[in-house]
């Protein structure tokens, strides 16, 4: 009776079964296992708070990562020249970003963001960076892209302006070299607003990871509806054969020849 698995037609369908089903338990565990990672990143970041964790030099937590975003960096130098982050918000109002580059004794230069404003850029609002040599501790942030969510990256700014916060934006700016990374002033003078640092990409339990929980359940579900399909037409093939089997049926509908007449006294009332 179930010599039919045999033929052709169900000799793809075994092999589609046999490749999709892993293939669906594989992608379903692999989105569980980002989301495991997250909720990992989210832990260590609620236990032990990257501000709270004192002061490194700057060069000990370079280049950026995971572990080492949101920390606080100390780095002595000189300011140097000053810009202004237009279109940036904080607590629901759009403001602008003070910016000013720390020439450090490495020979090169740090974007520290000094604190924020609010309304539209103004570099007579800007408060002058202070003189001579300073220790600055701030927050440390990887370099922005233009692709970054929530990013200001619009062309054409007026002269003294930045759109997006990075060496790679700052290299046709400024004439010296520059750090892959920033910080952001937790105690700004001057009445400026501190920026708070922002949780590194891809981390924490946002709408993203919640994305790939429910990315999970969909993956196992298809699994499952394979082997369902595959199921269902089994017994569909399995109680046709017994029908014929019993006289109730004298051919298989896939043996049946289309062109055949039908019985005499067929078709009549």
């Amino acid at each position: 009776m179930h010599r039919f698995l045999l033929t052709p037609r169900w000799w793809g369908i075994n092999v589609f079964v046999a490749l999709g089903v892993p293939f669906c338990l594989f992608m379903g565990t692999w989105q569980l296992g980002r989301f495991e990672d997250r909720v990992d990143t989210h832990k260590e970041a609620t236990s032990a708070r990257p501000a709270e964790q004192g002061a490194a030099p700057l060069d000990s937590l370079l280049p950026v990562d995971k572990r080492t975003s949101g920390r606080l960096a100390s780095v002595s130098g000189e300011y140097a020249d000053q810009l202004l982050v237009p279109e940036r918000r904080l607590d629901g109002k759009s403001g602008f970003y003070v910016l000013t580059l720390l020439k450090t004794d490495t020979g090169k230069a740090v974007p520290v963001v000094r604190g924020w404003l609010p309304g539209a850029a103004d570099a007579g609002r800007a408060p002058a960076p202070p003189t001579g040599r300073v220790e600055v501790t701030g927050a440390l942030q990887a370099s922005e892209n233009s692709t970054s969510k929530g990013v200001y990256s619009a062309g054409g700014l007026p002269a003294g302006q930045l759109g997006v916060i990075g060496a790679a934006s700052l290299v046709n700016i400024v004439p010296y070299g520059l750090y892959d990374a920033w910080l952001t002033v937790q105690t700004p003078a001057d009445g400026m607003t501190p920026v708070p640092a922002r949780a590194p990409a891809n981390t924490g339990l946002d709408l993203k990871a919640f994305q790939n929980l429910g990315y999970t359940g969909e993956w196992f579900v298809f699994a499952a509806f394979v082997l369902f399909m595959w199921f269902r037409l089994y017994r569909r093939e399995v109680e046709t054969l017994r029908d014929t089997e019993a006289g109730l049926l004298t051919e298989t509908p896939a043996e049946q020849d289309p062109a055949e007449p039908a019985p005499a006294g067929a078709g009549s009332a």
